[in-house]
C-alpha cells in the first residue's frame, strides 16, 4: 500500500526543518476519539476548544490534546485529566504538569506569558509544579488527519508504553504526516520523524541526560524551519550534544542567487552558550519529483530548508 509516509521515505525526503514551531505546548488530556481538527471535534467540548484556539492565537503557544496508548473510553464524566505545559526556548526551558478535573481552567491561564516562557499562571490557577518524571515521548496518532500517523504513530506509541517508557502519550497533531511515525520529546522541544522504538529509547535516554540526539530528528520547536535546519547543522558539525548549548540569535532572509523571483535563503547565526557562534546559510528548495504531502492529497513540492554553508564566525 502506497502513503504519503512511503512516498517521502522512498524519495529520502530531508527531514531537518520540518518541526512544528511553538515556543510553548500547552498538553490537555483527553479521552476518546479525535476528529481532524481535535480541539473541536472530540469529547472536549467544542465552544471551550475554540475559546482555547483563540486564547492561544499569536503568543506562541500550541494547545495540542494527548491520551495515553491503548483504547480510548471516554466515560463522559468528570475525571482527572493530566496537564503539561512547557516552554522550549534553549535560554529558559521548563516542563511543568498539573492535574486538573475541568478543563474550562485553563481559559485562566495567562498565554501571552505562557509563549514568553514564564510558567507563574500554570502554577498558580492549576496548582501546577515542575515535571519530575521521565521525558515525555509524544508521538502523533491521530488517524483522522492522516492514516499515516494511526497506521504508524499507533503500533510505535505500543510499543514504547509496553516497553515501560512511562512518559508515552499520543498525541493530535504534530505536522508532517509524511515523516510518520512523528514525535515530540518533552523538555527540550525536539521533534523526530521515521524513528523505530528502539532508536526512540536512545533519544529518551539522551534527554535523560541532558543530550539531543540528531538522527532522525525534524529541529525544535523554538525556532522557525530556517532557525530549525540552522541549529541541527551546527550540532552535527561540531559534534555538539549538550540540551540548551545552542541558540539562533540572528535570521535574515534575502533574495536567492536568481533574483526575486527566487526561492529565498536566510543568513541565520547560531551561538553557543560558550561564546562561539556561527554563520548560516540556508536556502528553501522544493522536494522533487512531486510527492504527496498527505494521504489522499494531490502530488506536490513541499519545501525543503537545505544548509549551503557553515562558516564559524571568529572573534565573536
Amino acid at each position: 500500500m502506497s502513503t504519503c509516509a512511503t512516498a517521502s521515505r522512498d524519495l529520502d525526503e530531508p527531514l531537518a526543518g520540518t518541526a512544528a514551531t511553538a515556543t510553548t505546548w500547552l498538553l490537555l488530556e483527553q479521552p476518546g476519539p479525535w476528529g481532524a481538527k481535535a480541539l473541536t471535534s472530540s469529547h472536549l467540548d467544542a465552544g471551550l476548544g475554540a475559546a482555547l484556539e483563540a486564547a492561544a492565537k499569536d503568543t506562541g503557544v500550541r494547545i495540542a490534546l494527548i491520551r495515553r496508548p491503548g483504547p480510548h473510553a471516554d466515560s463522559h464524566s468528570p475525571v482527572e485529566r493530566q496537564v503539561y505545559a512547557a516552554h522550549v526556548r534553549p535560554d529558559g526551558a521548563w516542563l511543568h504538569s498539573a492535574v486538573i478535573t475541568d478543563p474550562a481552567r485553563l481559559l485562566d491561564l495567562d498565554f501571552a506569558a505562557l509563549g514568553r516562557g514564564e510558567a507563574g499562571s500554570f502554577d498558580a490557577e492549576l496548582a501546577g509544579a515542575e515535571h519530575t518524571g521521565a521525558p515525555l515521548a509524544l508521538v502523533c496518532t491521530n488517524g483522522k488527519r492522516d492514516r499515516c500517523c494511526a497506521l504508524l504513530g499507533r503500533p510505535l506509541a505500543t510499543e514504547l508504553a509496553a516497553a515501560g517508557a512511562s512518559g508515552t502519550w499520543e498525541i493530535t497533531h504534530l505536522g508532517g504526516h509524511r515523516f510518520s511515525p512523528t514525535l515530540l520529546v518533552l523538555p527540550y522541544g525536539y521533534a523526530y520523524g521515521r524513528l523505530d522504538a528502539a532508536a526512540v529509547k536512545e533519544v529518551l535516554t539522551a534527554v535523560g541526560d541532558g543530550r539531543i540526539v540528531t538522527d532522525g530528528c525534524r529541529g525544535n520547536s523554538a525556532w522557525d524551519r530556517p532557525g530549525q535546519a540552522a541549529e541541527l547543522a551546527v550540532r552535527t558539525t561540531v559534534g555538539e550534544q549538550r540540551a540548551g548549548a545552542l541558540s539562533v540569535v540572528s535570521s535574515d532572509v534575502e533574495a536567492g542567487e536568481d533574483g526575486e523571483d527566487a526561492a529565498p535563503q536566510w543568513q541565520i547565526t547560531v551561538a553557543h552558550r560558550d561564546g562561539r557562534a556561527w554563520a548560516v546559510t540556508v536556502a528553501q528548495g522544493a522536494a522533487r519529483p512531486a510527492r504527496p504531502e498527505s494521504c489522499g492529497g494531490a502530488l506536490g513540492t513541499p519545501g525543503r530548508m537545505d544548509v549551503v554553508a557553515v562558516r564559524e564566525l571568529a572573534g565573536v
